[in-house]
């Protein structure tokens, strides 16, 4: 790369991809080039040791006609010109201008591309057109004049979407390309800063837990047990430092093994080197189970800990908290795995044996009922997780002081257990207890705190409270990827959770690239039928119906509600939601046996849950409401969306957008039974919320200017009717 010209690179973006620009314009600036790479002579000149400053314009252009000095300056002083592509980018004015100029310099092959969404070359479909993502100066060649030719040019582009290179490699693929080395070099040397780093923490993790099992058991134990402990402790001190010690540049494959792959090669090394010594096989098989689920890879994890588990039964006469630990932990992964039953019987043989091992009020019990009480949680029996919860945080406080990490954690299941039976009041004021003790705890990224942020933000949400959900759910985002990479189950939540909110806030754009990203990482680590998946496909289906989409948004509620019937069976909170939403685009489709038959079930199972007066309950209520008057049933659609209003307004703030919605159902029935006066009152009143509040349905504000139009033109006021017909 040339050192002679003042920027390194010129970055060319639309003002809508900033957030791109900024993290591309720090990546560069702060990389720092391999050592021994420094000097090699390329067809750029030598390889310096930084890339140098990047120019990145800060401010939109002037609604001039030429790029103005100080741009043209600086695309001349650059010695490469970098275009993040997008369908923003490819609508751009200047964006496109910048790389003509830049091309006019005679600088073509000095152009680089970061693709961050929309399609190449989908311009050449129209159906597709409004998906391309290059400018029209980067598909086409220059002609000998220096004006735009029809001759298609293929760019140098690096693909920072999850399907293509992903952020992490097309940044180093950019990098590999403005120094002209190749792409490998670069990957090698990341990967081995990686790998430094997972060996640092995860064998001093191991370490710990080794040495603190020899500890412990030294105390308890007779000298000659103690002993063969000491042994079991050294051996897998040697094995850990024989998997993780990577010396042997040949045997290593030049240093770019991955974690995955050192859990797999341990996982396989367990099995021939150590087969005459169960106790340690059980307690590596353990550890490496524990850090498969770590890192997400759930299968695996299941796989390790059913064989330790096996190994430790038939080493101890007598059931102890050796097992009782091995079947926490297997326990914990069968939840994140959705495999509820099989969860629920693991953590209720731990907890027998740690009642009688450790006592009902050890530290040791109130981690078991914590776990127990969040699949309890996850499983709809929120009076069973109440009472679990509530018996874990009394012994945590006893035990481990008001400030430590199992308070804070046994907070944020209980407040989610009163978020999910309608109490927000109580959940917020609970999960800003557990936000504030991890900040003191923890000051930088956990992930307890990225969780206790995220439900925070979860339940503000719910309370309408959606600028205040968007910055935490933000922050949360930020350390889950800090914490766990690009690709884990929990920044796919994040992600999903993300989106929601934007949604809310009509940010649908933003929303459905979150929600596609959050699936697809979802479908590729946890399977097509994980509850995750369908909730992200539950959430996105909205996007459809709100984009004019009917068709896809029925596909994507369907596979939803099919993936949550299967995974949790039929009386389950997110199986009454996902019936209730269906509903919604059944009746949108005009598929009224289908509408009223769902909306149904989601009544009865929904009461079932939550008793009579739940906000979820009404919403099912409301939805029954509106197909019952849409068939002609306007009485018995009058008394739902009644009943709905009245639970919604002892629930929810005045003029919340829920309560709108219901006394748009009802005043539709009155139309129904001619009550003209009455209809026309709570039409309007409802009108005057949906239509100026950017939460609510966009089907529900068109669906009250339709019943507003039928309104008049029952009761002869066609001036009137004539207002609403065209909305």
């Amino acid at each position: 790369m040339s050192n002679e010209r003042k920027y390194c690179a010129f970055i060319s973006y639309s003002h809508k991809d900033e957030k791109w620009a900024s993290w591309l314009h720090r990546a560069l600036e702060t990389y720092r080039v391999p050592k021994y790479l420094v000097g090699t002579k390329t067809a750029f000149g030598e390889v310096p040791k930084r890339l140098g400053k990047v120019f990145r314009d800060r401010d939109e252009l002037p609604s001039s006609q030429n790029l103005g000095e100080e741009l043209t300056q600086a695309l001349a002083d650059s010695a490469c010109l970098v275009v993040i592509c997008s369908p923003n980018a490819a609508k751009s004015q200047w964006t496109n201008e910048e790389i003509l100029a830049y091309k006019r310099l005679g600088r073509e092959k000095h152009i680089f591309s970061l693709i961050v969404g929309g399609e190449p070359y989908a311009s050449a479909n129209p159906d597709t057109a409004d998906q391309e993502c290059f400018p029209p100066a980067l598909r086409f060649l220059l002609d000998a004049d220096g004006n735009l030719s029809e001759q298609m040019s293929e760019p140098i582009a690096a693909d920072a979407r999850p399907q293509g290179d992903g952020k992490q490699n097309a940044k180093l693929k950019l990098i590999s390309g403005m120094l002209r080395v190749g792409f490998d070099a670069l990957k090698q040397r990341e990967q081995q800063r990686r790998q430094r780093r997972l060996l640092a923490i995860t064998s001093a993790a191991l370490a710990g837990m080794v040495f603190a099992t020899g500890l412990a058991t030294f105390a308890v134990l007779q000298r000659n047990e103690a002993r063969e402990q000491a042994e079991i402790a050294r051996e897998t001190r040697d094995f850990l430092v024989g998997l993780f010690e990577v010396s042997d540049p040949s045997e290593a494959r030049g240093n770019s093994i991955t974690a995955r792959e050192l859990l797999d090669a341990g996982a396989e090394r367990i099995e021939d080197e150590l087969s005459g010594q169960p106790a340690i096989q059980a307690t590596l098989m353990e550890t490496i189970g524990t850090v498969y689920t770590s890192l997400g890879l759930y299968p695996p994890a299941t796989t390790m800990l059913e064989s330790s588990l096996e190994r430790k039964q038939q080493i101890y006469a007598t059931q102890n908290m050796e097992i009782a630990g091995t079947l926490d932990r297997y326990g914990e992964v069968l939840t994140l795995d959705a495999r509820y039953d099989k969860a629920e019987e693991s953590f209720r043989q731990a907890l027998e044996i740690s009642i009688n091992e450790a006592g009902e009020a050890s530290v040791a019990t109130a981690g078991i009922k914590k776990r127990l009480a969040d699949l309890m949680y996850r499983t709809g029996d929120y009076e069973e997780a109440g009472r679990l919860f509530q018996e874990a945080l009394a012994v945590q406080r006893q035990v481990s002081g008001r400030e430590s990490p199992d308070v804070a954690n046994a907070l944020n299941g209980l407040a989610m257990n009163f978020y999910q039976q309608g109490d927000y009041a109580q959940a917020i004021q609970l999960l800003k207890e557990a936000v504030a003790l991890w900040a003191a705890i923890e000051p930088g990224p956990h992930p307890d705190r990225a969780e206790a942020m995220n439900n925070l933000g979860l339940v503000l949400r719910r309370a309408s409270r959606y600028g205040e959900a968007e910055k935490l759910y933000r922050q949360a985002l930020e350390m889950k990827r800090i914490l766990l990479g690009e690709a884990h189950p929990e920044l796919a939540l994040g992600l999903n959770n993300l989106a929601v909110v934007l949604r809310n806030q009509r940010k649908n754009e933003e929303a459905e690239t979150l929600y596609r990203q959050a699936i697809a990482m979802q479908r590729t680590l946890l399977g097509d039928q994980h509850p995750d998946v369908a909730l992200g496909l539950n959430n996105i289906a909205f996007v459809y119906s709100e984009n004019g989409d009917l068709q896809a948004a029925l596909a994507a509620a369907r596979e939803s509600l099919d993936i949550f019937r299967r995974a949790l069976g039929e009386e389950h909170a997110a199986v009454a939601r996902g019936m209730a939403n269906l509903a919604l685009f059944e009746t949108q489709s005009l598929n009224y046996p289908a509408a009223e038959e769902l909306a149904r079930q989601s009544v009865v199972i929904r009461q079932k849950i939550h008793g009579d007066d739940h906000v979820d309950v009404a919403s099912s209520k409301t939805v029954l409401a509106y197909v019952l008057i849409d068939t002609a049933r306007a009485d018995e659609g009058l008394a739902l969306a009644s009943e709905a209003r009245r639970i919604y307004e002892a629930t929810l703030p005045a003029n919340h957008w829920f309560i709108a919605a219901a006394m748009n159902a009802e005043g539709a029935a009155y139309v129904q039974r001619r009550e003209y006066i009455e209809a026309e009152k709570l039409l309007l009143q409802s009108r005057d919320v949906l239509s100026n509040d950017p939460r609510a349905l966009p089907m529900l504000v068109t669906d009250n200017a339709r019943r507003l139009a039928g309104l008049y033109e029952a009761w002869d006021k066609p001036t009137l009717a004539a207002k609403y017909v065209s909305q």
